[in-house]
């Protein structure tokens, strides 16, 4: 009973707010106040604008343009982030030092300078060419703006650099799995590739995944930058619109909006992503979702066979 009391007056301890904790939750409160008070009082806000333009035809395929970006160049940036993570690791002479500078370059040049110089590449090489290196004969060629359009230069910019970031990820990632759990796997004769794919993996998953959660995240908000090269995406749809009409602000907020359902969409996906392979830091007696879902459906097959 004495420990009993004593645990009880620990955790009435740790409720007891201090007076700073109090004065803070005030000014807190009192700042959010003003902050919706001023959104829903405010004309400027033109919240009747943003209701007519929320759903409007031009906004939603630039919505659809940020998303085929965001998903492209997402796809491109972790196949060869992968590629570039193995090299960066591999004893390789030519390939780790040629990995290391893809990295060093993309990662130390600003994004916005790659967009505009892959959309102006017809300013350094006027005709793209196939045919045999160092001179050689020449098979097939076509003008440089013919083949790198503002999509495909979007996506080479977006997707070489987002490679670059995301390899250093994923090195991380399989750098956190022990040396000893490889030299396990192949103490009980398991092939590499196999190793790798069920032993490896799935521990560095836990450290790849929330990184990579907000490198989509991040991808999402990034393809904003295709607007300087007059790609239709969402914010360029927005600009469009306000460029005649003259309501930046409402026309901004409706951007806004999106960006915000898109990465709150993407926010619980990683949530739920990580909790599957972050198993063992659940609570006891707890599952990840997909146990979860698994014992539903198995309950409800049980259900439907008993009857």
């Amino acid at each position: 009973m004495a420990e009993r009391a004593e645990h009880l007056d620990i955790r009435n301890a740790n409720r007891t707010k201090h007076p700073w904790q109090i004065v803070g939750a005030v000014i807190a409160l009192t700042l959010a106040a003003q902050v919706v008070y001023l959104l829903f009082t405010t004309p400027n806000f033109g919240w009747s604008v943003v209701g007519t333009y929320l759903f409007e035809k031009s906004i939603m395929r630039g919505l659809g343009m940020t998303l085929l970006l965001t998903v492209i160049a997402m796809t491109i940036g972790i196949v060869l982030g992968v590629i570039l993570a193995l090299c960066r690791m591999s004893d390789n002479p030519v390939l780790k030092p040629l990995a290391a500078f893809y990295i060093w370059f993309f990662r130390g040049t600003p994004t916005l300078i790659q967009l505009i110089f892959f959309y102006n590449l017809s300013a350094l090489f006027p005709v793209l060419a196939v045919g045999v290196p160092f001179g050689g004969p020449v098979f097939a060629e076509a003008p440089t703006n013919r083949i790198v359009t503002a999509f495909l230069a979007a996506i080479l910019c977006l997707g070489l650099n987002e490679a670059a970031l995301m390899a250093e990820i994923i090195r991380g990632g399989l750098l956190s799995v022990k040396k000893g759990q490889r030299e396990a796997a192949a103490a009980i004769g398991m092939p590499p590739l196999r190793s790798f794919t069920r032993i490896v993996l799935p521990q560095a998953m836990r450290f790849i995944i929330p990184p990579t959660g907000n490198q989509v995240i991040s991808m999402v908000k990034s393809t904003a930058l295709v607007s300087v090269i007059a790609l239709a995406d969402l914010l360029y749809s927005a600009q469009a619109i306000y460029n005649r009409n003259f309501e930046t602000i409402p026309l901004l907020i409706v951007a806004c909006i999106w960006y915000l359902v898109v990465t709150s969409v993407l926010n619980v996906g990683q949530h739920f992503i990580e909790r599957h392979y972050g198993k063992s830091d659940l609570p006891i007696g707890s599952t990840s979702w997909g146990g979860r879902l698994g014992r539903v459906f198995s309950r409800r097959k049980g259900v439907i066979a008993g009857d």
